[in-house]
């Protein structure tokens, strides 16, 4: 889904309430959570926040997260947001916040929250930390994958990837290529994909923030990172192409 902010409708939509799991876009909502709940925020924390949102610290997501109540996170967001898609992750796997049910029409409404109802501490400090996302994510990961590598600057972004094994195959930042004529595979997916790699690329793009874009990709199984990257990428493009012009 591509959201135009000047235009005040959604250019791109297709299958945009579909939902697969999150993976680390989750993080928007414990970071958003978080803020809303403590208005003072310690040094240790503001840390933990960072590392989450700039690099997709893992480690600072479960922290938050087990704080915060886990599920309660998601549900508290959904209603506050007007989330319709968004369920916490199965009750026989509670700690796992990457297995949050997400759409791509509910992670634009993520974003427009920030931009146009979050207090301006929330909103700053969120999007602040997406304006700097590192290249490389805190697990070894090159997060610059559909936004970062399709859309110039200026651009926030939150990204998301699971099924991939733990650490990456090939080194963060090496040099690669988009695959060509490789086509993202459209899935209902109830089960949240579990067994199929998933990646995710989101965020705003554009001066003032103009325009908010979701891509939510689920990959056949054995499905590489760089090869999932590629076709996210030219996606993304395409998606970006078609929505702003």
């Amino acid at each position: 889904m591509v959201f135009d902010r000047a235009a005040g409708r959604v250019t791109v939509s297709r299958d945009a309430h579909g939902t697969v799991r999150s993976a680390s876009v989750v993080k928007l909502l414990i970071a958003v959570d978080f803020l809303e709940r403590n208005r003072a925020v310690s040094a240790r924390d503001r840390a933990l926040l960072r590392g989450m949102l700039r690099s997709s610290d893992d480690r600072a997501a479960t922290v938050l997260w087990n704080r915060g109540g886990r599920g309660a996170i998601v549900s508290r967001t959904a209603r506050r947001m007007g989330l319709r898609d968004t369920a916490p992750p199965p009750a026989s796997r509670p700690g796992y916040w990457g297995y949050t049910a997400l759409s791509a029409a509910d992670v634009v409404e993520v974003y427009r929250y920030l931009l146009e109802r979050a207090d301006a501490r929330v909103r700053g400090l969120v999007l602040g930390e997406l304006r700097r996302a590192t290249r490389c994510g805190r697990d070894g990961f090159d997060q610059y994958f559909g936004i970062p590598r399709a859309v110039p600057r200026p651009w926030a972004v939150k990204q998301g990837w699971s099924g991939f094994g733990l650490v990456p195959s090939e080194p963060c930042g090496a040099a690669r290529g988009d695959v060509a004529g490789v086509r993202p595979v459209a899935v209902a997916a109830p089960t949240l994909g579990v067994g199929r790699p998933v990646l995710h690329t989101t965020g705003t793009v554009g001066e003032g923030d103009r325009w908010v874009v979701a891509v939510w990709t689920l990959s056949p199984p054995g499905t590489s990172f760089a090869a999932a990257a590629s076709r996210i990428t030219a996606l993304t493009r395409q998606v970006h192409r078609a929505g702003t012009r």
